[in-house]
């Protein structure tokens, strides 16, 4: 995955900045939904913008932030297509990406730090798919749900 949405809202501001750095940093494209400073937003506004980019494929992925992570997943999961995975550890970024397929990540600016950050995002970004059947039909079985609904 290298063409990557990101965005957050005031709470993920902080860590978001960061996260860009590192990106370009390990030469990834990007570009940045906002929001642009530490003003209060709306969470659900950005993770509409990043999830909307990538069902229409102008991005591979997307990286989402906000204070906890949670709203950030809630409002990227209603979007068909999209597989939010709400991550503050390195094994379920990996863990995401392979049985999940998983293609946005959400983070809580206020629940991790830096370093873990990073490493979650390298993860993340580094892990593929694993293309096993039992987690194509179970991915199948979600869009059934979702379709259903």
């Amino acid at each position: 995955m290298n063409n990557i949405a990101v965005a957050s809202d005031h709470g993920g501001y902080d860590l978001k900045t960061e996260i860009i750095g590192y990106l370009k940093e390990m030469g990834y494209a990007y570009r940045d939904f906002g929001c642009y400073d530490k003003k209060a937003v709306h969470y659900p506004d950005y993770a509409y913008k990043v999830s909307q980019a990538i069902t229409e494929k102008e991005f591979e992925c997307g990286i989402l932030i906000c204070g906890t992570g949670i709203g950030m997943s809630i409002a990227a999961n209603k979007v068909k297509g999209i597989r939010a995975s709400l991550c503050h550890d390195s094994f379920s970024a990996r863990m995401t990406r392979e049985h999940n397929d998983s293609n946005v990540l959400t983070m809580g600016g206020r629940v991790i730090g830096i370093g873990l950050a990073k490493d979650i995002v390298k993860t993340w970004l580094n892990t593929e798919f694993s293309q096993e059947s039992r987690h194509i039909v179970r991915l199948q079985k979600i869009d059934k749900i979702y379709n259903n609904c």
